[in-house]
């Protein structure tokens, strides 16, 4: 699933090369790809004619602020990748592909939504609603990896007298908003914690390790453009490059790139984690 730097690698995208256009039509090939409205002839009379002003992002989730001709608020158009999702920036003269799920014309070109497991999502939000209100899930997100809100402070606080592994804590997106499989694991390797140490057991100076490891393993991913495994791609089509420098992710048996120790692969609430158990405790 693409976390926190592949979606914000799409919205840097995305605003460098929509932004100011109109949505001028477009078709909604799979109708369980709109979340709201009930229908994709609603989704699509909501969002024709409205120009892009800026995508923004929240935790995993994308949303395009929408004007109208007259420059009155149009709403928003709100997507979640979820598993295999994907915008991309296409010439209208490209061929659809199996997988296509929603097309939007903006100018000469296409805004294509491809999904092969069919689980990512788009609304269409009036413009009298919030979009929390009608994104439900915006409102089960916890703070944003670099705000203020997401402090050493509150990490502690967090995770006192949790008995969860730290690992399960850093997944839970009403603690922090955007982290993934990938970029847990990556974060606990940096701070020399073990996935499956409860969380409670981890003082200030270990969870303060912890929360710089988070920002610099995020801020490194970013610059990479995000991490292709399988299916990532930003809005041009091109793989993340990070996934070529990971630490521990994906590596289950291959020597720690610290220590050489042969890195071990464990099962936490169904997820793998991946750590050295030289360099982790």
């Amino acid at each position: 699933m693409p976390e926190l730097p592949e979606v914000e690698t799409v919205r840097r995208g995305l605003n460098r090369v929509t932004c100011h256009q109109a949505i001028q039509g477009g078709q909604v090939l799979l109708p369980r790809s709109i979340a709201y409205p009930d229908s994709a002839e609603q989704f699509l009379r909501g969002i024709n004619q409205t120009q892009i002003l800026q995508w923004q992002r929240r935790g995993k989730y994308l949303l395009a602020q929408l004007v109208g001709p007259a420059g009155a608020s149009a709403g928003w158009l709100g997507v979640h990748l979820r598993m295999t999702g994907q915008l991309l920036w296409l010439p209208a003269t490209e061929p659809v592909t199996k997988h296509c799920r929603v097309r939007l014309t903006v100018g000469e070109r296409e805004l294509r939504f491809v999904d092969q497991r069919t689980f990512g999502r788009l609304w269409w939000v009036p413009p009298d609603q919030l979009p929390e209100h009608i994104m439900t899930g915006l409102t089960r997100l916890g703070p944003e990896p670099f705000a203020d809100a997401f402090s050493p402070a509150y990490l502690y606080k967090a995770t006192r007298h949790r008995a969860r592994p730290i690992k399960n804590a850093l997944l839970d997106q009403r603690l922090v908003a955007g982290i993934g499989n990938i970029y847990a694991d990556e974060s606990l390797f940096i701070s020399g914690i073990r996935p499956n140490t409860p969380s409670g057991r981890l003082g200030r100076s270990r969870l303060t390790q912890l929360h710089s490891a988070v920002q610099q393993v995020l801020t490194a991913s970013i610059e990479a453009g995000g991490t292709t495994f399988s299916d990532f791609r930003d809005v041009h089509g091109v793989n993340g490059n990070y996934g070529g420098v990971a630490w521990v992710y994906d590596r289950a048996g291959e020597p720690c790139r610290t220590c050489q120790t042969p890195i071990q692969r464990i099962k936490l609430a169904g997820r793998s984690s991946h750590y050295c158990p030289n360099c982790q405790h």
